[in-house]
């Protein structure tokens, strides 16, 4: 009843989403979820409510969604909420509604709270972390509670992390009573932004959005070579302009391509490997983008129309840097594409379900206007509901409307639980100045040389991603180590795209993976082998952050016309050059020399400059001339265009 997206939730420690039994609990639930979905529209849209009462009741209204919809262990019942996990989900909304309620008296006694508001605060501290233990695991509850005591006993660390400490009241007041810890700036836009957007694609999905693009994507990219794999990736991209979920994308669109590669002879890791790795790139593609970039415009200051141009080229560069990855494969395993009558009809297609675009169309024309994202969401979920009635076959019923409404409510829980429990670790990098340490040691340990710098980044946020959502990787990096790279003269925006995108690519990193995992169930195949075959296929893609660090330019800040061309050339070919490194095959499996050639290649074509430029062409042109040479010889019918001949 409840939709494709779903399927997509990822079974965390807790043991996953409860698929709920009986009428009258699945009944209540349901209930819930569309008042919740009913009450954000109306607080975002209609209502001036101030920001901490917004987020408090976003979270109160999440965390007693959560309680009943995720079990506490693997062993809880997974049909039913327990009689405990009715008192927290009645708890979990008292915390939100005392904010709501007493904030103002808060205030007038100059934010000096007396035993009742501590327990409140204790009960909203323990009751966020174990919501978002529930909903996205282990790993950012415990580094949550790290960066807490951290704040109460960091005058016991020697060195540069000691500070003087703060009190549990101190620690307690500031993260429970200010914007500055749970309800700070990231639970703000998961209340806002966030929830209206996923709303939208919820939406969206009720009026056969995602069939429409799969279908497109089938008539326009099923000839090339590799076929199912190239539309998975352009099926991908088109259903990450709605999503800004990767694990939404896996459940939409890979539930068609997956099992259509397994079919034409890909193997089960890597069909799900390409799945996942091309869904991940939904999170970088406008105009919805992720969670994470509302939060990085809302850091930067930014109104989210100028992130929302920046994140143009890296996403199609990143999908570019797939495609180049797949189809290497597809030309070393020899798979060519679909046969004309396993296609739908482009015109048929676009004639049947063109119309369902609209909503996408007013969203960008809002947001190009000027228009506020959340009213710009607003008038997409009304021309969802408009648009879908233009064909019968389309038109959303009641059903379908209680539907979109339960799974945008339902959707949106493990965000908000994410961004609750970061505003720990955001809270407490302000109140000790750790971000400004880390930043400065950035900078001792990189020599001040940049390059370097970007790396210990990468490197970092590839370590976060190893067990955090892409939102909470994003925060992290963006708190404590994007001040270093703004310190270096890189642009603010540059510095908090380098965090965005490598804290995007969580989803493909092992051990956790979680896009990889919901891609892994669909495929039948072990998560870890997916996870590690995707992460193969988006090695071409970690060049990108390096290119619009060094040429700003691709993220659209100080543009000159021959300069970005120039710019967006060498980047392409660096890409594919990382991608033959990658892949390690052009016509034929490489030498050592020639992969050491075109890898450097790559890495000179990164940063700008003509001399650079020069020497990344000539060690192309003599890595590419080696290799088909010696391809030449050892095998003279050679790949043509399509497959091998």
């Amino acid at each position: 009843m409840f939709g494709k997206q779903k399927e997509a939730r990822v079974q965390h420690e807790s043991g996953g989403e409860r698929q709920l039994a009986g009428k009258k609990l699945l009944l209540a639930v349901t209930v819930l979820a569309v008042f919740v979905s009913v009450f954000h529209v109306w607080m975002n849209s209609m209502s001036l409510m101030i920001a901490i009462k917004k987020n408090a009741l976003h979270l109160g209204l999440m965390l007693s969604l959560a309680f009943l919809l995720y079990p506490a262990s693997r062993k809880s019942p997974k049909d039913r909420p327990t009689l405990l996990d009715w008192v927290l989900a009645v708890l979990g909304l008292a915390v939100g509604l005392y904010i709501y309620f007493f904030y103002d008296a808060m205030i007038d006694k100059s934010l000096i709270p007396n035993r009742i508001d501590y327990a409140f605060a204790i009960m909203a501290v323990l009751l966020t972390l174990e919501g978002g233990r529930r909903t996205v695991g282990n790993m950012l509850p415990i580094l949550a509670i790290i960066f807490i005591l951290y704040a109460r006993y960091g005058y016991l660390l020697p060195g540069m992390l000691s500070h003087r400490g703060f009190s549990w009241e101190r620690i307690l007041t500031r993260m429970y009573f200010t914007d500055e810890g749970i309800f700070g700036d990231t639970l703000m836009v998961s209340a806002s932004y966030v929830f209206m957007f996923i709303l939208f694609g919820s939406f969206l999905s009720k009026t056969g959005t995602a069939k429409f693009f799969n279908d497109f994507a089938m008539a326009f990219a099923g000839r090339l070579r590799g076929g199912p794999a190239q539309v998975a990736v352009f099926a991908s991209g088109l259903m990450g302009t709605i999503s800004g979920s990767a694990q939404a994308n896996v459940a939409t669109t890979g539930a068609f391509t997956i099992p259509l590669m397994k079919q034409v002879g890909y193997k089960p890791e890597f069909a799900g490997a390409v799945e996942a790795t091309a869904s991940t790139g939904g999170i970088l593609m406008p105009p919805i983008m992720g969670a994470a970039a509302f939060i990085m415009a809302s850091y930067l200051g930014l109104p989210y129309i100028k992130v929302m141009y920046a994140g143009i080229i890296p996403a199609l560069f990143y999908y570019f840097a797939v495609f180049v990855m797949v189809d290497l494969e597809a030309r070393k395993t020899g798979l060519a594409g679909l046969a004309k009558e396993q296609l739908p009809d482009l015109l048929r297609t676009l004639k049947d379900g063109g119309h369902l675009v609209l909503p996408i169309i007013v969203i960008l024309f809002m947001l190009v206007k000027g228009y506020t994202p959340l009213f710009a969401a607003f008038f997409g979920i009304a021309a969802c509901i408009m648009g879908s009635m233009l064909r019968p076959h389309t038109r959303m019923s009641f059903k379908n409307l209680v539907e979109a409404l339960d799974e945008g409510a339902r959707t949106a829980i493990s965000v908000a639980t994410s961004c609750a429990v970061v505003g720990f670790v955001a809270g407490v990098v302000t109140m000790t100045g750790l971000g400004q340490v880390i930043a400065h040691n950035i900078m001792v340990l990189s020599g001040n040389q940049l390059w370097l710098a970007l790396f210990l980044v990468m490197i970092a946020s590839m370590i976060l991603g190893m067990g955090l959502p892409s939102v909470a990787c994003y925060i992290i990096t963006a708190t404590v180590a994007a001040p270093a790279l703004i310190k270096m003269g890189v642009s603010p925006l540059a510095a908090h795209f380098f965090a965005f995108y490598y804290g995007t690519l969580s989803g493909v990193i092992p051990p956790v993976a979680l896009t990889s995992y919901t891609a892994a169930g669909l495929a039948g195949a072990n998560p870890t082998r997916v996870a590690l075959t995707g992460l193969k296929l988006a090695f071409a893609g970690l060049i990108i952050p390096y290119l619009f660090v060094y040429s700003p330019m691709l993220l659209m800040e100080g543009v000159i016309a021959g300069k970005l061309l120039l710019a967006l050339a060498t980047g392409l070919v660096g890409i594919v050059c990382l991608g033959v490194a990658g892949e390690n095959f052009l016509f034929d499996r490489l030498k050592v020399h020639e992969r050491a050639l075109f890898f450097a290649a790559a890495l000179m074509l990164i940063k700008p400059g003509v001399t650079t430029d020069i020497v990344g062409l000539v060690l192309l042109a003599v890595g590419l001339g080696f290799h088909w040479l010696r391809a030449r010889q050892h095998r003279p019918a050679a790949y043509n265009l399509t497959g091998p001949t």
